[in-house]
């Protein structure tokens, strides 16, 4: 007979689970009938002794059967994306506009209260959109527009929802195999066919280590593979924020500017770069030919239009899309040299308490890694009253680091796992 103890005992000599015993922890631990603390200690032997490749993939079945799964087939081929999380990572509301533009139809899951990264969810609710919507309603918003982004519903991947809570609770979280089936259970559960993961690595990023970050990425695409999904997985830098503005309201901001100028940026040049791959592979076409539709329809002004389309179908407004004068405090550099190294988490970290705060809206970061600063030059804007900006301005600086002699800019993808 199966039992809890049995299977920690088990672990801890660093043998393999059967797809029974798998079912068995996870279907006993979501009835109840495991205790939080038996589990503990089974993540915590997981996180020690790993995971081989099947035991993972019978764990992403495991958690995708625990609940509902969504039937996008009267959409046709569906598009998704699934960024691990980032200090100004926005590609969402990016991509989402431009990928509709292009015909594409998607139904964007999206989480919120994600930490100091923040959730697509806070970030789209900026604009004023509902995204809790019954499926009726998400169905006439696709075939009306194209793209909509919702709430993760409670009946998805409910296995999931309770172990990563667990996880999160009891220092569980790094394990390789418990993330992939995870990220995967959930996209997976969503019904997309298609699918692009975003996986970050660096000081802003779950994964430091890039090695590990690429191999994560590798086992995801290779289990949604298996369950006949087109995938992909791009490993990006997060060894400094993605955009310019962090902060839900400055980053919603920032993209309603980008669809605008259509301006060179990093965050951008990753939409770009993951927009052309889930078209490539709809479309069945060179990722070439995908680029230049994707660059047509930023610079003709479709995307932006699209975005607006989004917004008032979920019962937004479009009061972000016109120029607004905030003021600001500007936090001006304390030596020159080149900007060596940024401490995206920490930043991240003072960007969310900050905007706890009433009225404070977030930060502009004007510098990236590698470039060559004077003294006095201006870093960072804070939109916030002055008695914040005030206080957090000296936090904030000390989150750069600067060289005397010449450092190299970051490169922005490290690796694509197709």
């Amino acid at each position: 007979m199966i039992t809890i103890e049995k299977l920690i005992k088990k672990k801890q000599k660093n043998k393999k689970f059967s797809k029974k015993e798998i079912y068995f922890f996870v279907n006993g631990y979501i009835s109840g009938n495991i205790t939080d603390e038996k589990m503990t200690e089974l993540l915590k032997e997981i996180c020690k002794s790993g995971m081989v490749e099947k035991e993972t993939i019978n764990l992403t079945d495991a958690m995708l059967n625990s609940g509902d799964k969504i039937d996008l087939s009267q959409f046709g081929c569906c598009l998704d994306k699934h960024s691990s999380g980032g200090v100004s990572d926005s590609t969402t509301l990016i991509i989402a506009p431009i990928v509709a533009s292009l015909n594409a139809k998607m139904v964007k899951m999206s989480g919120g209260s994600l930490g100091f990264t923040g959730g697509t969810k806070d970030k789209f609710q900026c604009f004023g959109a509902c995204l809790e919507l019954p499926f009726d309603k998400i169905t006439d918003i696709v075939n009306k527009v194209g793209a909509v982004i919702v709430c993760q519903t409670d009946n998805l991947v409910p296995a999931d929802k309770k172990i990563y809570a667990l996880r999160d609770k009891t220092d569980t979280v790094a394990s390789i195999p418990l993330i992939a089936s995870s990220i995967v259970s959930k996209k997976l559960a969503s019904g997309a066919k298609i699918i692009v993961l975003d996986v970050k690595y660096g000081k802003g990023a779950f994964m430091q280590d890039l090695v590990e970050a690429k191999k994560l990425a590798s086992l995801m695409v290779k289990i949604l593979k298996k369950h006949k999904v087109l995938a992909c997985a791009v490993v990006s830098d997060m060894n400094q924020p993605l955009g310019n503005n962090i902060g839900s309201y400055m980053e919603a901001k920032e993209v309603v500017e980008i669809l605008k100028s259509n301006k060179d940026c990093r965050l951008l040049s990753l939409s770009k770069t993951i927009s052309s791959i889930l078209i490539s592979k709809k479309e069945n076409i060179s990722l070439d030919l995908a680029y230049r539709k994707v660059e047509e329809v930023l610079f003709n002004g479709k995307a932006l239009e699209k975005l607006k389309e989004m917004v008032l179908a979920q019962g937004g407004n479009l009061k972000l899309f016109t120029d607004e004068k905030l003021n600001y405090l500007s936090v001006n550099s304390d030596e020159g040299g080149y900007v060596d190294e940024i401490d995206t988490q920490k930043l991240g970290e003072l960007t969310h308490s900050l905007c706890l705060n009433v009225g404070c809206k977030g930060i502009s970061v004007l510098c990236k890694v590698g470039d060559k600063l004077s003294l006095g030059d201006e870093m960072v804007r804070i939109y916030a009253p002055k008695k914040y900006s005030i206080e957090y301005a000296d936090k904030i600086l000390k989150c750069f680091k600067f060289s005397k002699s010449k450092t190299n800019p970051l490169p922005l993808i490290y690796d694509i796992i197709d």
